[in-house]
């Protein structure tokens, strides 16, 4: 299943008291399980920076995953930015196709 990485910054309104955001984090998970009950949540990350935080999960496709955005999106607290990630290994794999792949065609 595809990984991805989703960026969220909180508008100010958002951060009128501390507690509003564990309230507001509670109805959007509600929300997205409901919604997308085939959606796994690997990690979850408070950051410093322009984001507030980093979520990695995993969906079976894009239309999944961009279903996610929309649903944090409609809560009208948050602006987000998605990424699709590929494990190392993966990523190793890929290279390696694609250089065995040039090097056939070199061949011919």
């Amino acid at each position: 299943m595809p990984t991805y990485a989703l960026l969220t910054r909180l508008s100010p309104d958002a951060l009128t008291r501390p507690e509003a955001i564990t309230e507001l984090n509670e109805r959007v998970t509600s929300k997205i399980r409901e919604e997308c009950p085939n959606v796994t949540w690997k990690a979850n990350y408070a950051v410093l920076g322009p984001y507030d935080y980093l979520d990695v999960f995993e969906a079976p496709d894009v239309d999944t995953a961009t279903k996610v955005c929309l649903i944090i999106r409609s809560f009208g607290h948050a602006t987000t930015e998605t990424w699709v990630v590929t494990p190392w290994d993966r990523f190793k794999g890929l290279v390696s196709d694609v250089t065995e792949t040039g090097a056939a065609a070199r061949r011919r």
